[in-house]
C-alpha cells in the first residue's frame, strides 16, 4: 500500500521531532540508589509524554478528542485507584472498630467481676465493724489469734485497695477505647461521603469518556478509515516504544538479568480469561500481541520477576505498564483499569500490577499483553505456558 506524500511529510516531521527529545546525553546507572533510577526512569517517561504531545500536534481535530481521552482515563485511573485506597481503609476501620467494641465487652465484663469482688470485700469488712482492728485487740486474748487476725484484716484492706486500683485502671481503658472508637467511626461517617463523592465523580467521568467515544465513532464513517485510524496509532506506538528502547539502551549499566529465557513457555498467564485475538490478529496497537478478555477491575499480574519502567497513559494502549526483565526482554500490560506499581518499582512474578480496564478507546474491558525482544514484538504464545 503506498503513502501518500503528506502521509510520509507528516511521519518525517515525526520523526524529527522525537528525535530532538531523545538527543540528551545518556544517564548512567551503575552504583545509582534505587530513588535514582526512580528519578531517571521517570525523566524517560516525561520524555515520552513530551513526544506524544508532539506527535499529535502535527495531526489534525481527531488528536484532540485523544488528548481529552488521555485526560479523562487518566483521571478514571487515579479515581479508580482512590477508590480501592478509600474502601481498604474502610475495611481496616471497619475491622478495628470490631476489635474496639470486643475489646470494651471484655473490659465491661472484668469491670463487672472487679466490682462484684470489691463488694465481697467491703461486706467482709462491713461485718468486722467500723474500728475492727480496736475489737481483736479488746476482745482477743491470744497474741498469735490476734497477730493472724490482724493479718488477715491487712491483706484484706491490701486487696480492696487493689481491686480499687484495678477498677480506675479499666475505667481509663474503657474510656480510651470510646474515644477511639468515636473517632474510628467519625473517620468511617468520613470515608463514607467520600466514596459517595468519589462514585458520583466516576460516573460523571465515564459518562465524558462514553461522548469522545461517540465522537470517535461519528468520524469513523467508512471501515477503511476505521482501519487508517487504528493504523496511524500502532505506527505511534511503534515510535514511542522504539525510542524507549534506544534510551534505555543508551545506559550505561543494563538492567539485571532475571533469567527470563529459562522460563520460555512456562510463564503463567497474566489474567485468566477468554482469548479475544491472538498474536498478528488483533486491530491497531493489539496487533502486536494478544487480547485477553476480563471482567473490569480484574487483578493483571507481572509474569516475570523485572523492573517497572513505564506506567502512564499512551495512546491506542490507554493505560500501559512496561517491565524490564533484563536480556534484552520487556512485556507490556495495556488497556489498564488502574495502576498498581509505579515506575522504578521491582515486581516478582505473580505479583499484582494493574487491574484489566477499557483505556485507550475500547468498548469492552480486555488486557492486552505483548513480549518484546531487542525492541521487537514477538509471539506471547512462545513464552507463556499453554493451557
Amino acid at each position: 500500500m503506498t503513502t501518500p506524500v503528506s502521509s510520509k511529510r507528516i511521519a518525517m516531521a515525526c520523526a524529527m521531532a522525537i528525535s530532538c527529545a531523545w538527543l540528551s546525553p545518556p544517564v548512567a546507572w551503575a552504583q545509582d540508589s534505587p530513588e535514582e533510577v526512580r528519578r531517571q526512569l521517570e525523566a524517560l517517561g516525561e520524555n515520552i509524554e513530551q513526544t506524544q504531545a508532539r506527535l499529535e500536534g502535527t495531526r489534525d481535530a481527531r488528536d484532540e478528542a485523544q488528548r481529552e481521552l488521555r485526560e479523562v482515563e487518566t483521571r478514571l485511573a487515579e479515581t479508580h485507584q482512590r477508590l480501592i485506597g478509600l474502601q481498604r481503609e474502610q475495611d481496616q476501620l471497619d475491622q478495628e472498630v470490631a476489635e474496639l467494641k470486643k475489646r470494651r465487652q471484655t473490659l465491661e465484663i472484668e469491670r463487672r467481676h472487679q466490682r462484684e469482688a470489691l463488694a465481697k470485700q467491703l461486706n467482709a469488712l462491713y461485718r468486722l465493724g467500723p474500728t475492727p482492728q480496736l475489737k481483736l485487740l479488746l476482745n482477743q486474748s491470744d497474741p498469735a489469734r490476734l497477730d493472724r487476725l490482724q493479718q488477715y484484716l491487712n491483706h484484706l484492706n491490701q486487696a480492696r485497695q487493689q481491686r480499687l486500683d484495678a477498677l480506675a485502671k479499666l475505667e481509663d481503658q474503657l474510656d480510651e477505647t470510646q474515644r477511639a472508637l468515636q473517632s474510628h467511626q467519625a473517620r468511617l461517617d468520613d470515608l463514607g461521603d467520600e466514596l459517595t463523592a468519589r462514585r458520583e465523580t466516576l460516573s460523571e467521568q465515564r459518562g465524558k469518556r462514553e461522548t469522545i467515544l461517540a465522537q470517535f465513532k461519528e468520524r469513523y464513517t467508512t471501515q477503511r478509515a476505521k482501519l487508517a485510524a487504528l493504523t496511524d496509532d500502532r505506527e505511534n506506538a511503534e515510535q514511542l516504544l522504539d525510542r524507549m528502547r534506544e534510551r534505555l539502551e543508551r545506559l550505561d549499566q543494563a538492567p539485571p538479568s532475571t533469567q527470563i529465557e529459562q522460563t520460555q513457555g512456562d510463564l503463567p498467564w497474566p489474567v485468566q480469561g477468554d482469548m479475544l485475538a491472538g498474536y498478528g490478529n488483533g486491530d491497531g496497537v493489539d496487533r502486536n500481541g494478544i487480547l485477553i478478555g476480563a471482567a473490569s477491575g480484574t487483578p493483571v499480574s507481572a509474569v516475570h520477576a523485572g523492573r517497572v519502567v513505564f506506567a502512564d497513559w499512551m495512546r491506542g494502549f490507554g493505560n500501559l505498564v512496561i517491565i524490564d526483565h533484563g536480556d534484552n526482554i520487556m512485556t507490556l500490560y495495556a488497556h489498564l483499569q488502574r495502576f498498581a506499581v509505579g515506575v522504578g518499582e521491582q515486581v516478582e512474578r505473580g505479583a499484582t500490577i494493574a487491574a484489566v480496564g477499557d483505556s485507550g478507546g475500547r468498548d469492552t474491558p480486555a488486557l492486552y499483553f505483548e513480549v518484546r525482544e531487542n525492541g521487537d514484538p514477538i509471539d506471547p504464545g512462545d513464552w507463556i505456558a499453554r493451557r
